[in-house]
């Protein structure tokens, strides 16, 4: 380990457990005893969505479906329409398949090595060392949008952190990591709380932050951002995405096949609303014909 490393541990460490230990959010898949398929679960359930909106789903969810097995054996319809309005429903598909892989490859447990957890279906880098470090407590570096912010302005004095780049993002993160796993998964989850809550995209609370005395970005005068960013999410009014998610609304209303003339007053743009229907369709979230109408995926 060169000097640099063990500036950059110690700059990190210390005032960022602090305040993660005083500061904290008190959410349910940081408490003791909390299962690894519940990790698994809040994991999907939170990328692009508020945590505000996912904890009582995920609550109902593991109610209702408390092991990988209970999932698997319900039809792929049902995890879609208990996913509700968290948004990208096809990550209820995918958690039905990881499921169903967890179920028969795994004896109902989630695994905790990180290919392994790469081999179930629908799970990528991000969310497979999430599971290996806050449900089992193993060293990996973990890099969300947050984490990478925090990273960017702090260490590298940059405004805004870019897109996304793992063979950066993770050599980066894995620099202030301590060395014991304990510590080590509870920085991941302090410098991505700080991101969450402190050091934001907009209006970073830069007077409340544990770090700011030792902020690149901050000693060099909040320089503006000049290299790329990270593309922006299209505006969702009158989007595709608003589409679907009216038809998919529509679907999991129903026990009983949506019939065309449904579907039509849905959304007044038949272009829009037949592009929309084809891409549910496409994905798996939707099955059926103009002939007999349209539903969730029965599996």
């Amino acid at each position: 380990m060169d000097d640099t490393g063990l500036h950059t541990r110690s700059a990190f460490l210390s005032p960022v457990l602090d305040w993660f230990r005083r500061e904290a959010r008190d959410l349910p898949w940081r408490r003791p005893g909390f299962p690894a398929w519940g990790t698994l679960v809040s994991e999907v359930m939170l990328q692009q969505t508020q945590v505000a909106r996912v904890v009582p789903r995920l609550e109902a969810w593991l109610t209702r479906w408390p092991t990988p097995a209970d999932l698997a054996a319900s039809p792929p319809a049902e995890a879609v329409r208990a996913w509700d309005r968290l948004g990208y429903p096809r990550r209820a598909l995918a958690l039905h398949a990881a499921a169903t892989a967890i179920a028969e490859r795994h004896g109902n447990v989630v695994p905790r090595d990180v290919d392994e957890l790469l081999a179930l279906p629908g799970i990528g880098d991000y969310t497979a060392r999430a599971v290996a470090v806050f449900a089992y407590g193993d060293r990996h570096p973990v890099v969300d949008v947050n984490v990478r912010r925090v990273l960017a302005r702090a260490v590298l004095g940059q405004g805004e952190p870019g897109p996304a780049k793992a063979k950066q993002d993770l050599p980066l993160m894995e620099s202030v990591l301590p060395v014991e796993r304990d510590a080590a998964a509870a920085t991941n989850a302090a410098v991505m709380e700080l991101g969450a809550l402190v050091c934001v995209a907009r209006v970073p609370a830069c007077d409340a932050c544990p770090i700011a005395d030792r902020c690149a970005w901050r000693a060099a005068g909040y320089p503006d951002h000049d290299g790329p960013r990270a593309p922006k999410q299209a505006r969702f009014a009158g989007s595709d995405r608003q589409v679907r998610g009216l038809l998919m609304a529509e679907l999991r209303a129903s026990d009983v096949p949506v019939t065309t003339d449904e579907i039509a007053l849905v959304w007044p743009d038949a272009e829009q609303r037949d592009r929309a229907l084809a891409s549910l369709l496409r994905d798996g979230l939707a099955e059926g014909d103009d002939a007999e109408g349209y539903r969730l995926p029965r599996g």
